[in-house]
């Protein structure tokens, strides 16, 4: 056997080897291409949906927002009314106060005159009558 011979046994050799250890490599390749194929398709049958909806829940969420801006003078307008409110109600109960402070007053004044009318009209009947 000459040295060309042995050379050309020993590049069969590992050509063997390189096959037989390429084979499970191709498998592999195979099967993660298999897979990545599976995941495709869960992604384009379950993720597409499921940005559609967040795509409406955005869009929902904008129209939300966009009417809460709306709002908010509608929101700022009945604020300053209500606010308005409680200053004329504040206004009114230290009217109310008043006039029933001066009822008060009156009622003691309105006392104290009918006493006096009675006691001055019990001391002309005696001094009428004892005449």
């Amino acid at each position: 056997m000459t040295l060309t011979g042995i050379v050309l046994i020993i590049i069969s050799a590992a050509l063997c080897i390189m096959v037989l250890a390429f084979i499970p490599t191709l498998l592999a390749v195979k099967r993660a291409a298999i897979s990545l194929g599976a995941l495709s398709e869960m992604v384009h049958t379950e993720l597409k949906p499921a940005l559609q909806e967040l795509t409406a829940a955005l869009t929902e969420l904008r129209a939300v927002g966009g009417d809460v801006a709306e709002h908010a003078d509608d929101v700022k307008r009945f604020m300053t009314a209500l606010g308005e409110t409680g200053d004329n109600l504040n206004t009114i109960n230290r009217s109310v106060g008043m006039v029933a402070g001066v009822l008060n007053a009156t009622s003691t004044w309105v006392v104290g005159a009918k006493v006096a009318g009675k006691y001055l009209l019990e001391r002309y009947l005696k001094k009428r009558g004892g005449k």
